[in-house]
């Protein structure tokens, strides 16, 4: 195809605003849109390719998968391989079996699934995922699947217009269901390709109906597009569901300055963009690991101003040295493209990841302590199989041991799976059974409407389920109180609730208050826990920083009591002043995993969580233990 210099502009745009987003997200609160920028670049280039090859009859579907692969994998296996060489020497053996297995997802292109199952894009943990950027080559590369097998398909049966109007439609349709699917399920919307494929289809739109402008109208066209791409990094947050419909800004300014053809524009045209949109690629492969070299080693925050700089450096040399050589690989027979070159990359990186996985990251040569501390600090081996992320019906919810006699029922988000489970141990040895009803990040929603919260259907059937089960006579409830009333992740100090943030809690608290009595007065027992404490970080990487030090002590600290007391004032005070029935028993996770002055992640050299905030299964059996059976 023929250069294009707007284009190779609007990569610098995309990949500076993704860049100071990442390094620091107050600079630019919605640079991460610049990724949806690429998409429609993408989705633009890539219609190009495929229908030109198909108009002219020339088109193979294998060369062009081996063009994609021979401008996407050397680079992307260059950085691979350097972090597991850098993961060997600086890593902890549980961050680099992790690093092993992000490594594999993102060489063979699956990682965007693999981050999608983990958690959110913008949680505290991201900053510990040293490829999590791949995401977006992932969601990519699945696409360049896709596509041109389905319009090549389509050639067979169709006219070339009538292809162009079944992809304007399924463009409108896709758009429509990415805006349903972000606000049903935000982190599925984020990663997955069903979300993101009507941005690459407008760049493919773009293609297909090109639009003819005077010069005077090319200028307006292109600045609208530019100031459409701008404001979305300025005035879209992190806070805001995303793609759904705002992506339209990012989306449509990107349509619009394709479709101006401005070959010589200052805004894209200047040598400085110019330069960064062809190293573009490899900067965006490049910066994300060293934002997380910053939050993993704890360095000063002026390190960002060496770091922006380096990625530049390290994006111009990966350009320069590996995205611009020429792979010859002779593609006439299936084992000519088994030995070319992208293809002995993957192979030789999926293999040596593989077996750092395999071992673990080599725990087996660290201290025994820290060998004990990681194997244990683990969730339920069930909690797959029975922690709801999507709608499922109560009354398919998992009972665990025992199927006939389900007297003791759990209710309540994710931080009651583990509980759910050892409690299910625990009175499995006196003959009962347990129902298990956990919905992730599920927040009260007692008598709420249905778009009230993402559970509030599934939470008013399940309470309903529990009281119409008349053999279940023991209900605990467990909820991460204080994010669901007011927000806010545990690495966060809590900040004072404004006004309409109270009321809304204190109608919820109210709500939930109702459901307790309507509990008590159904049942015999009802188990309320107070909010389990928090830690600010993930207790893998607490353990490993004592590793690092070379110091693995019996206790290590998570937070303050002042802090946790701060954290959750709220729902504590409320607890500890509520005029419940006898048979409502309040408990005090505070009382087993804190002393008077500290909070513990592992005490007494025992892990009590298996990440930042859930119970392990040693954590939950200590929790349970002031259960009465």
């Amino acid at each position: 195809m023929k250069f294009r210099k707007d284009i190779n502009g609007l990569r610098a745009i995309a990949v500076i605003a993704v860049v100071l987003f990442h390094f620091n997200n107050t600079l630019i609160p919605g640079g991460f849109a610049g990724v949806d920028v690429f998409f429609v670049i993408s989705g633009y280039l890539m219609t190009a390719i495929i229908f030109k090859g198909v108009e002219e009859q020339n088109f193979s579907i294998l060369k062009f998968y081996m063009a994609r692969a021979n401008r996407i994998i050397p680079a992307l296996a260059l950085l691979c391989s350097v972090l597991t060489v850098f993961g060997w020497f600086y890593l902890t053996p549980y961050d680099y079996s992790v690093l092993g297995e992000h490594i594999r997802s993102s060489i063979t292109f699956v990682s965007n699934i693999v981050y999608w199952k983990e958690s959110g894009y913008f949680d505290t943990a991201s900053h510990y995922k040293w490829l999590l950027h791949t995401w977006s080559l992932s969601s990519e590369w699945q696409f360049y699947l896709i596509y041109p097998v389905l319009i090549v398909l389509m050639r067979k049966f169709m006219e070339v217009k009538t292809i162009k109007q079944t992809i304007l439609c399924f463009l409108v349709i896709s758009f429509i269901a990415s805006i349903i699917l972000t606000y049903h399920s935000p982190h599925s919307s984020y990663f997955l390709l069903p979300a993101r494929i009507w941005e690459m289809l407008v760049g493919g739109v773009a293609f297909l109906y090109p639009i003819s402008l005077k010069l005077r109208y090319k200028k307006r066209c292109e600045c609208i597009g530019f100031a459409l791409i701008i404001g979305s990094y300025f005035l879209i947050t992190k806070d805001n569901y995303w793609p759904g419909y705002l992506a339209l800004f990012p989306v449509i300014g990107t349509y619009l300055i394709i479709q101006a053809k401005r070959k010589n524009s200052l805004l894209t045209g200047n040598w400085l963009f110019q330069k960064l949109g062809l190293y573009s690629y490899s900067i965006y492969l490049w910066h994300w690991p060293l934002v997380v070299a910053i939050y993993y080693f704890s360095l000063p925050s002026f390190y960002i101003y060496i770091a922006i700089p380096l990625s530049v450096l390290l994006g111009f040399l990966s350009y320069r040295y590996i995205e611009r050589i020429n792979f010859n690989n002779n593609l006439s027979t299936i084992f000519g493209v088994i030995k070319s070159k992208p293809m002995v990359m993957v192979v030789s990186v999926t293999l040596i990841t593989s077996v750092i996985c395999l071992q673990d990251g080599f725990i087996n040569y660290a201290p025994a302590k820290y060998q004990y501390l990681i194997h244990n600090a683990q969730a339920s081996q069930l909690r797959e199989k029975c922690h709801l992320r999507t709608y499922q019906a109560p009354s398919s919810s998992c009972q665990y041991f025992i199927e006939n006699n389900i007297t003791w029922a759990t209710l309540g988000d994710s931080h009651s799976t583990e509980i759910a489970y050892t409690l299910a141990k625990k009175i499995h040895l006196k003959d009962q059974g347990l129902k298990h009803f956990s919905y992730s990040g599920c927040k009260i929603s007692y008598k709420m409407p249905k778009d009230f919260s993402r559970c509030a259907q599934w939470y008013n059937e399940a309470i309903t389920y529990i009281l119409n089960d008349k053999k279940i006579q023991n209900v605990v409830i467990n909820h991460r109180f204080t994010k669901g009333l007011f927000g806010g992740d545990a690495a966060h100090y809590p900040n004072k609730p404004n006004a309409l943030m109270t009321t809304k809690a204190s109608q919820m608290v109210q709500s939930f208050d109702e459901l307790v009595q309507l509990l008590a007065a159904n049942k015999k027992n009802v188990y309320l826990f107070y909010p389990i404490p928090e830690l600010p970080k993930d207790i893998k990487e607490l353990i490993g920083i004592k590793f690092r030090n070379g110091n693995m002590p019996d206790n290590i600290i998570g937070t303050s009591r002042e802090w946790y007391q701060a954290r959750n004032q709220y729902m504590i005070e409320h607890f500890d002043n509520a005029s419940y029935p006898s048979n409502v028993h309040l408990l005090k996770p505070q009382n087993t995993f804190c002393d008077n002055l500290h909070c513990y992640a592992v005490k007494d050299g025992e892990p009590l969580y298996f990440d930042d905030d859930h119970p392990s299964i040693i954590g939950a059996t200590k929790l349970i233990e002031s259960i009465s059976i």
